[in-house]
């Protein structure tokens, strides 16, 4: 079992950074593959972006693509989400996520077991 803390999220204006981070307790974060979603108020939890149980294979939504990064330190277990060119339409509250699962793309929320708590990202136009 692994529990989930995320932390970075905040207040930012449009075209902004921020950095979310997610740290993991236990022994054996790399047997994870990771994931980040993020949901809107009043719509479902959406896919951000995954990376496999050593980092080597990430995937983004395309809504995403080309303005988020994922990374991984399992020394550190930690995972995070750098994210530039904010657009308010990326307003929501962020959740790191853990799966167990062998499925090559983890892009759907029900491949997940394990969930942080979320941390609100709010982007200002």
């Amino acid at each position: 079992q692994v529990q989930l803390v995320e932390s970075g999220g905040g207040l930012v204006q449009a075209g902004g950074s921020l950095r979310l981070s997610c740290a993991a307790s236990g022994r054996t974060f790399s047997t994870y593959a990771m994931g980040w979603f993020r949901q809107a108020s009043g719509k479902e939890r959406d896919f951000v972006a995954a990376v496999s149980r050593y980092g080597g294979t990430t995937y983004y939504a395309d809504s995403v693509k080309g303005r988020f990064t994922i990374s991984r330190d399992n020394a550190k277990n930690t995972m995070s989400l750098q994210m530039n060119s904010l657009k308010p339409e990326d307003t929501a509250v962020y959740y790191c996520a853990a799966s167990t699962s062998p499925a090559a793309r983890l892009v759907a929320s029900t491949l997940y077991n394990y969930w942080g708590q979320g941390t609100q990202v709010t982007v200002a136009s």
